[in-house]
């Protein structure tokens, strides 16, 4: 399943390296409605993690995200049921972390354009971590709830 991560990251890196890039050099600190109060997107250049906290601290960013990839991605290679959601969320995470990253390293800050008005601006790489994030976290608990009803009924 290790080809379903390495597609699944890198169509996501690619994706998102392709429309941050667009974004920042034809629309740099511009809003544009899509769904007027509700979706806009809106091009930000932010020099913190989520939310805005550690402004300021990208060498510090860059190193705990070089961390967090090597270490997932050793977790990963330990998993035994690497199924294809498994595999599918992985990529997802993965791919998300490297495009931050890349904007972090080459940049100095991480391009951010959705903004859905009641949440902080994001970008495709944030919703990609969150939902591979859910992704496992679901396939977590239905193992468990799935290795529950086997036992009770052996």
């Amino acid at each position: 399943m290790y080809w379903v991560i390495c597609l699944t990251a890198s169509v996501i890196f690619t994706a998102d390296f392709l429309i941050k890039h667009y974004l920042r050099t034809n629309f740099a600190h511009q809003v544009i409605p899509i769904i007027q109060n509700i979706l806009h997107i809106n091009v930000i250049f932010n020099k913190g993690a989520a939310f805005g906290i550690l402004k300021g601290a990208t060498n510090f960013l860059i190193y705990v995200g070089i961390v967090f990839i090597i270490i997932f991605i050793i977790l990963i290679n330990k998993e035994k049921n690497k199924n294809f959601l498994v595999s599918i969320s992985a990529g997802l995470i993965i791919g998300g972390a490297l495009s931050n990253l890349w904007d972090r390293i080459f940049l100095g800050y991480v391009v951010d354009y959705i903004d859905i008005q009641i949440w902080p601006v994001f970008n495709l790489s944030d919703s990609c971590i969150t939902i591979g994030v859910c992704l496992l976290l679901f396939d977590a608990i239905r193992r468990k709830s799935h290795g529950k009803r086997n036992h009770s009924t052996a």
